[in-house]
């Protein structure tokens, strides 16, 4: 109410000043005043009007730029003050929540790219720029196509079915496997989501290689068992001979089969997480002279093999894992070094370290072939491991009792002079022997 009659006053007086002068002067006089007010008036809202305007086109509207005035005019940039004061607020609460999801799909692990209706680039995080060897600043507004050029993907855009991903092979990476998939959204707008499935997609490698590997090795035995078989079944099969030198190659093949099955176990038990193994002290000088005469027997004369022992200290671990990958380590030995060859096994403290080594003066290994000895059933020649009698899972056995161990494996060849195999442990597990340190 207050504010109304504010309003009606300066109208009110109007009036009263009009009909003073039309009762004392004359009608002239009377619109020539009310004329003159009217003037000041239009020049009041106008001035008031322009005002407004030049505050709109400003490049930063402020709610401090709004004219200072009294009445309705004041009542309006009140109301606009208000209206510019919540639409700041709102402004940075967007804006706040638009950099939190920014940084929240920054962090993500998966590759994100915001598209357009045409396919262009909007914006995307870290990772997507990695996976594609894109830039969100310098991209920006370029066609997802011209900066990923591959005939599998733009087969993909175009496609418009994006159920399932496409899986590609980074031309700009060969070692890096990315699944792709365009998710729309909004009107006509696309994300597209990278993924790193290079570790994923080597793991479906290693099943499908090792499936078909177990298939080989073992389909020549059974094949020679099952060819022997109906050759002794035939009814002029009666030559002791023949039937003895049979029987001996199916019991070979049968033994092949039987330490195949055993070391797929072996291998089976050390991948399990949930396999709970029981440590305890290991004498591992002892171990050592026991392995040292089996590699003896094992060669039959045909080897020089010396052990050094340059500790007495034992170790903490499972004794029957270290016994399996120690034994291996030194039947590789045996099995690759022809003969009159040296080979020497060793239990040394180095650098804090218990390392045990077999050293061998065999046929060596090409650099190459070295990464990639403790994958199963790599072999650096098939045919020669065959003839050797291996499975192929010897140092993938091995390599598993040491990661158990917190050890690793550390090889060192020369072709044509020998190899050294050594597994290092860590002085956690390492126990001295009271009777050394006296």
């Amino acid at each position: 109410m207050p504010g109304t009659w504010e309003r009606v006053t300066p109208l009110v007086l109007l009036v009263i000043v009009a009909a003073a002068l039309w009762a004392t002067l004359d009608l002239v006089a009377m619109l020539v005043f009310c004329s003159l007010m009217l003037l000041l008036l239009a020049i009041h809202h106008w001035r008031h009007l322009d005002t407004l305007d030049k505050w709109l086109q400003s490049e930063e509207l402020s709610p401090s730029g709004l004219p200072d005035s009294s009445g309705k005019w004041g009542d309006v940039s009140t109301r606009l003050g208000r209206l510019m004061r919540e639409q700041r607020r709102s402004e940075e609460q967007l804006r706040s929540e638009l950099e939190r999801l920014r940084r929240a799909v920054s962090a993500m692990p998966e590759g994100v790219v915001i598209l357009d209706d045409l396919d262009r680039i909007e914006w995307c995080n870290p990772v997507a720029e990695k996976h594609l060897g894109i830039n969100a600043q310098r991209d920006t507004g370029q066609h997802i196509a011209h900066l990923v050029r591959q005939t599998q993907f733009n087969e993909y855009l175009d496609s418009r079915h994006y159920s399932e991903p496409l899986v590609i092979r980074q031309p700009r990476s060969q070692d890096l496997t990315l699944s792709l998939q365009f998710v729309p959204y909004g009107n006509k707008q696309k994300l597209l989501v990278s993924r790193d499935v290079t570790r994923l997609e080597r793991v479906h490698a290693m099943r499908r290689d090792f499936v078909a590997n177990v298939s080989h090795e073992l389909r020549t035995p059974l094949t020679v068992i099952g060819g022997f078989l109906e050759t002794l079944a035939q009814d002029d099969a009666s030559d002791p001979e023949t039937s003895k030198w049979a029987l001996g190659l199916m019991t070979d093949q049968t033994q092949r089969m039987q330490h195949l099955v055993e070391d797929l176990l072996t291998l089976s038990r050390l991948e399990d997480s949930e396999n709970q193994v029981r440590e305890q002290t290991v004498d591992i000088p002892k171990m050592l002279r026991e392995l040292c005469r089996e590699a003896e027997s094992l060669s039959a004369g045909r080897h020089r093999i010396r052990l050094d022992l340059g500790t007495r200290t034992k170790l903490l671990g499972n004794t029957s894992d270290l016994h399996s990958a120690f034994s291996n380590l030194i039947s590789n030995a045996i099995r690759y070094t022809a003969d009159g060859g040296r080979i020497t096994l060793s239990w040394k403290i180095l650098d804090t370290h218990g390392v045990f080594s077999v050293q061998d003066s065999g046929i060596g290994i090409e650099p190459e072939h070295i990464p990639r000895l403790t994958e199963r059933f790599y072999r650096v020649d098939r045919g020669r491991s065959r003839e050797t009698g291996g499975t192929g899972l010897g140092l993938a056995i091995v390599k598993h009792v040491l990661t158990g161990h917190q050890a690793r494996l550390e090889i060192t060849s020369e072709l044509g002079k020998g190899s050294c195999f050594s597994a290092w442990f860590p002085a956690v597990r390492l126990i001295p022997n009271p009777a050394s340190q006296s």
